[in-house]
Parts: structure tokens; sequence; C-alpha cells
């Protein structure tokens, strides 16, 4: 069974910074891609980034049109994290983040790949 623990949410002003971190245990972890997602009030969780799974010291790593150049995906094997650094955050980035555990090792932008899901961080931009 794997778990996933998401942290590093908060509130924070337009323009601001900040980094969110998942933690797995239980598994395997370097071998499956790992994905941000997030849902604001009254809409469906959308896809914000994947990191790809083990290839060597090569990781590949997909944005959504809407965080691209601003969000940064990355991953520790060893520690069993992956991380999603947040710059210039904006009103509408407000939602609750979630990681998740791919089911395999290429990049995923649908939540049907995923198999693991964490609990959520709120993370709230004020303006």
């Amino acid at each position: 069974q794997v778990q996933l623990v998401e942290s590093g949410g908060g509130l924070v002003q337009a323009g601001g910074s900040l980094t969110l971190s998942c933690a797995a245990s239980g598994s395997t972890f370097s071998n499956y891609a790992v994905g941000w997602f997030r849902q604001a009030p009254g809409k469906e969780r959308e896809f914000v980034a994947v990191i790809s799974g083990s290839g060597g010291n090569i990781y590949y790593a997909e944005y959504a049109d809407s965080v691209k150049g601003r969000f940064a995906i990355s991953r520790d094997n060893a520690k069993n994290t992956v991380n999603l650094q947040m710059n210039s955050l904006k009103p509408e980035d407000t939602a609750v983040y979630y990681c998740a555990r791919s089911r395999d090792t290429g990049l995923a932008v649908s939540a049907s790949r995923y198999d693991y899901w964490g609990q959520g961080t709120q993370v709230t931009v004020s303006s």
C-alpha cells in the first residue's frame, strides 16, 4: 500500500511563492511518474504538473498551460519526495492541491492514470 502526504500549503499574497512537498511511503516510488492536481471550489479536479519515473538520471516534466513558466516540479527519489515550486502565484491558483502516483513511468495528464492519491493541501492566494 502506498501512502502519499502533501505539505507546504498555506495563505500567500498574489505574486508570492510556495513550495509543496509530497512524501511517499509504503512502496517503491522512483519507478513511477508523480503528478500534482488541484481542485478549486465548485470546479473539477485539474492537472497541474507531472514528472516522469526512473529513467536513469533524466526526468521529464509536463505542465498545464496555466502554470507553465511559474511552477516547477522536481523529485528526490532518495527521500521519496516530489516537490512543486510555485512562483508568481495568482488568486486563480487557489485550490486544494493533491499529489498522486501514476500507474507507470510515463507522463500522464489524466487523473485516471493515477492509482494513489494524497489527502490534499490547501493553497490560498489573496489578491
